[in-house]
């Protein structure tokens, strides 16, 4: 998903506008990891940017995304930029040995 989203509206409540964004963005995120994963895969990662525009979005993490939202809005900003990547990724077993 890469979009930019606007926060005015001409005929929508501000918050009910911030309230749709942040569905739309988590049924993504829980479409994506639905989806079935590549073979010797175990889990799904995302690779998120977020920033008032595509020049300047910065690297975030995903249970970061509805904090930033919410900076977006208390800085009054006529919207914002989201990419979010979906990654397959298979954990590193643990090495440690016990002494």
């Amino acid at each position: 998903m890469k979009k930019t989203f606007a926060l005015t509206h001409p005929k929508l409540n501000p918050a009910r506008l911030v309230d749709s964004i942040k569905y739309d963005i988590k049924k993504y995120l829980n479409r994506e990891r639905r989806k079935a994963l590549p073979d010797g895969m175990d889990y799904w990662t995302f690779d998120c940017r977020f920033g008032a525009s595509v020049d300047v979005a910065e690297k975030i993490f995903t249970a970061e995304i509805n904090k930033h939202i919410d900076t977006s809005v208390a800085q009054e900003l006529p919207g914002f930029y989201i990419e979010i990547l979906a990654k397959a990724c298979k954990h590193k077993p643990n090495t440690t040995t016990a002494d």
